[in-house]
């Protein structure tokens, strides 16, 4: 259903994955010039990494509402990467009233049979539960799978030392994710969903994108020549990608508040 004659487009919120911050998306903000559109650390990641203690998909469920009530007049368009857009998936499925449409690219879903147990954070979980069970050990394993071996290493040592410290976060969001209850109803999406991924992604990634596109009734948006970190390599497509799933917010109702303008420049950074 589209907007009225005149309505304005809702916020933007978009939300970062496990072992990235909200400066992954500068460049993909820069692409949404006329769109009111924040981005924020999850709490344990960046200047949110001391916010609190490490929480799971609950968790961040609770900051994602609190900053789209708090700072986008309670009714946003959330567009999640990775694990981001199972937050937003979960944020949809608790209040569709507040998260009105859902951009996820290539979210996670492993609590289906067919999910691999050799992926990035099978491989933190496996690494978190051996030896002295160091949560940085967690975030090295991830970082190792997702990034290669090689690239992780020309890392600058204080780069590395500084995501190791993020292991906490990684282990508790990726634990409630692999271990617990599905955090959203798959079956019964209530808001428009629009999935994304890259031509060069992993098989199980693609899949992903694949099946929530079945079930919420929408054809893939495909950012060709990409792989898993679309956002980074190709961030004015990444930003097509969201602009499409925030124009499948539905109207807003008769006497809803209205954002306070803004066109592409508020941030939402740190303090979850």
């Amino acid at each position: 259903m589209a907007r009225g004659q005149g309505e304005p487009p809702p916020p933007v919120v978009l939300v970062h994955g496990s072992m990235d911050r909200s400066a992954g998306f500068a460049r993909v903000m820069a692409g949404l010039p006329g769109r009111h559109v924040m981005r924020y650390d999850r709490r344990g990641y960046g200047r949110s990494r001391l916010a609190g203690p490490p929480v799971g998909v609950d968790g961040h469920v609770d900051d994602l509402l609190a900053l789209v009530h708090e700072q986008a007049g309670g009714r946003a368009a959330v567009v999640g990467h990775s694990y981001g857009g199972v937050v937003a998936l979960a944020a949809a499925d608790r209040s569709p009233s507040a998260v009105v449409a859902v951009g996820a690219f290539e979210a996670p879903l492993p609590w289906l049979p067919w999910w691999p147990s050799t992926s990035a954070g099978a491989a933190g979980i496996a690494a978190a539960s051996a030896g002295d069970g160091d949560p940085g050990d967690a975030a090295d394993a991830f970082l190792r799978r997702m990034l290669g071996e090689q690239r992780w290493m020309e890392l600058p040592p204080k780069t590395r030392r500084e995501r190791r410290l993020e292991g906490p976060a990684l282990v508790a969001e990726l634990g409630s994710l692999h271990a617990g209850a599905p955090p959203f109803d798959l079956d019964d999406l209530p808001v428009p969903v629009l999935a994304g991924h890259g031509t060069r992604s992993g098989e199980h990634q693609l899949r992903a994108a694949q099946h929530l596109s079945w079930v919420a009734g929408t054809t893939p948006f495909v950012i060709d020549g990409a792989q898993h970190g679309a956002h980074l390599s190709h961030p004015a497509a990444f930003a097509a990608f969201a602009e499409a799933a925030a124009a499948m917010a539905p109207p807003m109702p008769s006497g809803a508040p209205r954002a306070v303008d803004g066109a592409g420049g508020g941030s939402g950074r740190g303090g979850r």
